[in-house]
């Protein structure tokens, strides 16, 4: 059996996000998926896996609903099953930044592909900043990458605004791991007079691109699913949420993380 594990997002209004919700779950049923889906009225946020072709047949399903037509799935081969539940939710954001009227897929021209996001790394005018939370930048990063510090995504603007005026007239090159943060991000600092640019895809897409990803991923990165974390090459690397969630503040995550996926 052939596992895969695919994740996406995408900023399109859902005027029934309820409605929607219970097509997903239907439909991911039948196709015997795992995975955690977000829906709002802003959008749509899913890790998902399952066999290939079931993976597929879903994205192909979904690439049919108004909003979708080119949506971009990113895909891991793992050696066992991600997910054991399939959990669809109705959220008021897809992705919680904490500052009222910031939409994502508002910026322009942000988006940089993998080929070029190595070329900003090696450009000493670029600022590299990790748009994750600090127990992720501390088990993987890219080489030079910054870490704001947050415990919280919503602490992430304070940072950028406490550092905006050392930043003026450079490039500040972010990334998370599957792009949703940056998507969010990346408009309103614009609005703050930054030039950004944002790794199109995040991690994910960087190491599908690059088999040698591992000359710029540092460690690991970490998958909110019962893997916990993939190598550079993609691959599970067996460590657990108990190495991951050392911190006392952390013990909710750690508690998460065991009740994610307790089958």
């Amino acid at each position: 059996m052939s596992v895969v594990h695919s994740s996406f997002y995408r900023f399109t209004p859902i005027s029934e996000p309820t409605r929607f919700a219970e097509w997903l779950r239907e439909r991911g049923a039948a196709l015997r998926l795992g995975g955690v889906i977000l829906v709002a009225e802003e959008g749509l946020s899913a890790a998902i896996a399952g066999e290939a072709d079931a993976v597929r047949a879903f994205e192909a399903e979904l690439q049919q609903q108004p909003g979708f037509a080119d949506l971009h799935c990113k895909h891991n081969h793992c050696e066992r099953r991600p997910f054991s539940l399939l959990k669809v939710s109705v959220k008021r954001e897809i992705v919680a930044f904490g500052i009222p009227g910031v939409s994502g897929g508002d910026a322009l021209d942000t988006h940089v592909s993998p080929q070029r996001w190595r070329e900003l790394l090696d450009d000493p005018d670029t600022v590299v900043l990790d748009n994750r939370n600090s127990f992720e930048f501390k088990l993987g990063r890219f080489r030079g990458a910054i870490d704001p510090g947050v415990a919280h995504f919503r602490d992430f603007p304070a940072y950028v605004e406490a550092h905006r005026d050392e930043w003026q007239g450079k490039t500040v090159a972010m990334y998370c791991t599957g792009g949703i943060r940056c998507e969010k991000t990346a408009a309103w600092m614009q609005a703050q007079g930054l030039q950004v640019a944002q790794l199109d895809g995040g991690i994910l897409n960087f190491l599908e691109a690059f088999p040698d990803a591992a000359a710029d991923w540092q460690g690991e990165c970490y998958v909110f699913d019962k893997r916990i974390a993939i190598d550079a090459a993609g691959h599970e690397t067996g460590t657990t949420a108990e190495q991951v969630f050392t911190d006392p503040a952390d013990a909710w995550r750690l508690a998460r993380a065991k009740r994610l996926d307790p089958v």
